[in-house]
């Protein structure tokens, strides 16, 4: 139970404001369960036994930074742990990468406001790890170096298309840590009582520490360590939900139509998606997009070989899968332990702290203050985790996509290529700090919306396309993939979200919140009439070169190996 005088504290938590700073990372349909942060939130009182743990999870990753700057040596160590990283390592790091604090609070907590409409975003998010199965994984890990650029421009021009995807790489990265930034900064602000601007800029010296001196080893042991420390929070939740309801999914089901306000609908799916277009639209930037996120996809290049990657992707979908199971389970959980207790709600009976603190109250209802404590800390860690693979993708787009390959068109020494990379770190971190601060009270909804849907709409198209049509064209993919980022983010400027709830206008120019459907299927469309329009020489060349690239896209021959030390 929640001690008295935490409850009222928290009831002066604007509530709602961690709303949208946690579902606001993922998605921006999970912004339909919260408004916008308006006002700054009030701070929590210390939570000791979660600032030790936490210190003990700070420790011990610098433990582990330290350990990985003395083996960290080459540019393919630094980019990719020297491709020395196994597949269930690999596979544990992408699910810690992904598996962020919206996804934990966000998710659950839509699904104790809504019931089974949460799981639509579950599902969503999910069903983008198929595609990279299936598709990505093993051509990625054959063609690339260290960035998906590597395999977009694998046998087109370097300039034009590495210059497009560093653009597509950095402007997903910025967007989804100005949204990381601003919701780390409430989340720590309420669970540990400590100043939003110093809670970000804990965030950001932290996260350019992990990745300026440990590299992408010591950020996939970071995410590995993060990564069950969640699932192994989660996993007790749940076990304790379904304990008090006799293990009985019928019982915990029963009891939660039973106490909710909505009774049986919150059995029903339909209230949170408006219309077919808009679903469909939500659909395809959540599969399109996860299969086009640059902190994801580079970290293929981390395994031995093909064989490797396709297995991180068994691994990370098991655990990703597991992962949103136990938030629906710790969902409904909530609805039938935290919405009863009035301890949890404050005077006008309204839950304390808004929704997205569903799961923090169950982790206090069903392990006291020092279970309390492991999962905010937790949930500091998750994002840390997190920030630190946008970094190091962000970083990598800056020194070997622009830096190496456009600038100095590939003369340059190894040595000369991560001190670029280390300095993008530094300045990304200090921006990311900065704009985090600047953005404290704006409405973010917008940010990682659009995130996915450039990485939907510039991203995914061309690395497909690259990889699985010959008739690809340098003019093409560039066109294509500058038409799908554009209209990304015109739409969303044009949308409801930006347009109405941030500039203040009656109506939206663009009807829909989710431009996905529209601006994939522009740059799908454009990239292939571009292309097939184009019969320049060049293009008859880059044609012929396509079957070598098949070749070696499907065999891993001559394909990058694993560092020797």
């Amino acid at each position: 139970m929640i001690a008295m005088a935490r409850s009222s504290t928290l009831k002066t938590v604007l509530p709602g404001a961690l709303a949208l700073g946690l579902t606001a990372f993922v998605s921006p349909g999970l912004a339909q369960a919260a408004d916008a942060i308006a006002g700054e939130a009030q701070s929590a009182p210390l939570n000791w036994s979660a600032i030790v743990m936490f210190l003990a999870f700070v420790g011990g990753t610098m433990g582990i930074t330290y350990w990985a700057s003395q083996r960290t040596r080459s540019a393919k160590d630094f980019y990719t742990a020297g491709g020395g990283i196994t597949g269930f390592q690999n596979g544990l790091a992408i699910a810690g990468d992904y598996m962020s604090a919206a996804s934990f609070l966000g998710i659950s907590g839509l699904v104790y406001l809504s019931g089974f409409d949460g799981l639509i975003y579950s599902i969503g998010f999910l069903v983008g790890w198929p595609i990279i199965l299936f598709l990505v994984a093993e051509q990625l890990r054959n063609l690339g170096k260290y960035t998906f650029a590597d395999v977009a421009s694998y046998r087109l021009r370097q300039t034009p298309i590495r210059s497009l995807a560093a653009t597509g790489s950095l402007a997903t990265v910025t967007l989804y840590l100005i949204a990381q930034m601003v919701g780390s900064g409430k989340l720590i602000q309420l669970l540990f009582g400590l100043d939003y601007t110093a809670a970000v800029i804990l965030v950001g010296v932290l996260m350019v520490m992990y990745v300026t001196f440990g590299g992408m080893l010591a950020t996939t042991w970071v995410q590995i360590i993060k990564a069950v420390l969640l699932l192994s929070g989660a996993t007790f939740m749940a076990v304790m939900v379904l304990a008090a309801t006799g293990f009985s999914f019928e019982t915990l089901f029963e009891t939660a139509v039973d106490v909710h306000a909505n009774s049986e609908a919150i059995m029903a799916p339909g209230g949170l998606v408006s219309d077919p277009i808009s679903a469909i639209s939500l659909g395809i930037a959540l599969m399109f997009g996860t299969a086009g996120l640059p902190h994801i996809l580079m970290r293929f290049f981390t395994v031995a070989d093909a064989r490797e990657a396709r297995k991180s992707v068994f691994y990370a979908t098991g655990f990703i899968g597991y992962f949103y199971i136990l938030t629906f389970i710790i969902g409904f959980g909530a609805i039938v332990l935290v919405s009863t207790n009035p301890e949890f709600r404050d005077a006008a009976g309204a839950l304390i702290g808004g929704s997205n603190m569903a799961a923090v109250h169950l982790a206090q209802a069903v392990g006291g203050d020092i279970f309390l404590g492991f999962i905010s800390a937790v949930a500091f860690a998750t994002i840390l985790a997190v920030v630190a693979g946008l970094t190091l993708a962000g970083a990598s787009a800056v020194s070997h996509d622009l830096y190496a390959s456009v600038i100095k068109r590939g003369q340059v020494d190894e040595a000369q290529e991560v001190r670029v990379s280390k300095i993008a770190t530094v300045t990304l971190g200090v921006v990311a700090i900065g704009l985090g601060i600047l953005f404290e009270q704006q409405n973010i909804a917008f940010m990682v919306g659009l995130a996915f849907a450039i990485a939907a709409s510039a991203n995914f198209p061309v690395l497909f396309l690259s990889m699985f049509w010959k008739k690809l064209t340098t003019r093409g993919a560039f066109i294509g993939g500058g038409m799908g980022l554009a209209s990304a983010v015109l739409l969303v400027i044009l949308g409801p979200i930006v347009w109405v709830d941030i500039l203040g206008f009656e109506t939206a120019v663009f009807p829909y919140k989710y431009p996905a459907l529209f601006s994939v299927t522009l740059a799908f469309a454009a990239t292939w009439f571009f292309s097939v329009t184009d019969k320049s020489a060049t293009a008859q060349a880059e044609e012929k070169a396509y079957r070598a690239q098949f070749i070696r896209s499907q065999t891993g021959l001559g394909a990058e190996g694993a560092a020797e030390h």
